[in-house]
């Protein structure tokens, strides 16, 4: 059974970050890797219009991912305070809940993708040559949202009571089993977009498999038993606070790929296929930040939830130090080798001539993003709900969406390009100021209290 006091209370913090986001970001890696597997395979077939369908129905995916995170981000936010408060019984008590909550809605979401497909394919763009590439895929994806939901919450449970090696051991296990099954089921048995998403669903079962072990062997101080399933005590309300915001993150940035494909459209389908190869290959850069950040959020959470000021905001500034660094070092790699990377996905000079831009334009924030995540997962982990939910929807919603519009009117095609990395700069400037009044009322609360305990 874990019991990962030892990492919250005592290890130093460099030794403590690196202990709970190094797996976290070998996860994220993974993620990199399972999201590129299927574009990189799809483009063997030489074929941008389905490399362009598979980029179409993404954000549909995204939106599946999305609601695992609610139960997934909240879920942990909410137990690893639990646990800072020595309340273990609560803990156990949200994490079964999350469990049956992430598999009745992934039920629910597949009924209303299968029943809403026409709608959802003319809303998210396809045009008469990837329409029906577009269907066969989210087809076999929505029979597979209860296994991709539940991956997507117990990855992030994991990390919550502090498992992160065994969180990454799950995500990584998935991901092998969709490499393996994709080159077979989408070039061997000549499948196309078909067999990437009955691959991707066979690789969320796999995940899905392991974590049931998990909890099986009793290797969790957490729960899935039914018996421990509560609804009510601010459960619910608990894990929605800091969930919705992270979940809506998710489907903010699904409508918002959306909405910039639609924006490509207009260009051509030759762009829309260049910009998902080039987000694909963006992913390396933005998901292992993401995973840096994510993965002390747990730290965070406990030493708000035990008043350890000190601590956490040396788990703070330590991990936005190492945010900038690596962020700088990542983005330096992927211009230097951005044709070698596109090149790998697909040998069509129209698409390499687009995406290669593309890759230029997406790492202009590369930076500085990691200081944005670093700030959301502060605030999620502190339980912070307004702050989370506003940041979020500023970067995807109120600034991405806008900017697309804007820019395009301005600049055409290129303005498109540049939407995210400019709306990019703006959520981080306005993340920092938030952590920086949130940090300033946690000093004058530590200083009233000390006061209050002078005069006793």
């Amino acid at each position: 059974m874990n019991d990962n006091r030892e990492v919250f209370e005592k290890v130093p913090v460099p030794k403590a970050v690196a202990l709970m986001s190094v797996p976290t970001m070998i996860s994220m890696l993974v993620v990199v890797v399972y999201n590129m597997a299927d574009t990189f395979f799809i483009g063997q077939t030489g074929d941008p219009m389905q490399v362009a369908a598979v980029s179409l129905a993404t954000p549909v995916f995204m939106v599946f991912m999305a609601l695992g995170n609610l139960f997934g981000i909240g879920g942990s936010s909410a137990i690893s305070r639990a646990l800072g408060e020595q309340r273990l019984e609560r803990a156990r008590n949200i994490s079964s809940f999350c469990c049956y909550s992430s598999l009745g809605i992934g039920i629910l979401a597949a009924a209303v993708t299968l029943l809403g497909m026409d709608l959802i394919l003319r809303a998210i763009g396809a045009s008469p040559n990837t329409y029906d590439f577009a269907r066969d895929y989210l087809i076999y994806i929505a029979l597979g949202a209860p296994f991709i939901m539940f991956a997507t919450a117990f990855g992030n449970i994991l990390r919550g009571e502090g498992a992160a090696k065994e969180s990454m051991i799950g995500n990584m296990m998935g991901t092998i089993v969709n490499i393996v099954l994709d080159p077979i089921m989408i070039l061997v048995f000549n499948w196309g977009v078909i067999g990437a998403a009955i691959a991707t669903v066979i690789g969320n079962m796999a995940a899905c498999g392991f974590y049931l072990m998990h909890f099986l062997k009793k290797k969790s101080v957490l729960s899935i038993r039914f018996q421990d399933f509560k609804f009510g005590e601010r459960i619910a309300s608990g894990v929605a606070g800091i969930g919705v915001p992270a979940s809506l993150n998710n489907i903010l940035m699904s409508c918002a790929n959306i909405i910039l494909n639609l924006a490509l459209v207009g260009y051509g389908d030759v762009p829309v296929a260049a910009m998902g190869v080039a987000s694909k290959a963006n992913m390396l850069v933005v998901l292992l930040l993401i995973g840096l950040c994510t993965g002390i959020q747990p730290l965070i959470g406990y030493n708000y939830g035990a008043r350890n000021k000190k601590r956490l905001m040396q788990v703070f500034w330590f991990t936005g130090a190492c945010a900038v660094i690596l962020g700088t070092i990542l983005t330096v790699i992927m211009v230097a080798a951005r044709e070698t990377v596109i090149r790998a996905f697909i040998n069509d000079q129209d698409v390499i001539a687009y995406g290669i831009q593309m890759v230029i334009a997406l790492q202009t924030s590369g930076p500085i993003l990691g200081i944005l995540f670093l700030c959301i997962n502060t605030i999620q982990g502190m339980g912070k709900a307004v702050p989370s939910l506003i940041l979020t929807v500023c970067r995807q919603g109120l600034v991405f969406i806008p900017l697309i519009f804007i820019l395009n009117q301005m600049l055409g095609l290129e303005g498109v390009v540049y939407a995210q990395p400019a709306a990019d700069f703006v959520s981080t400037a306005l993340a920092s100021l938030f952590c920086f009044f949130i940090f300033r009322g946690l000093k004058q609360k530590a200083a009233a209290a000390e006061e209050a305990a002078g005069r006793a």
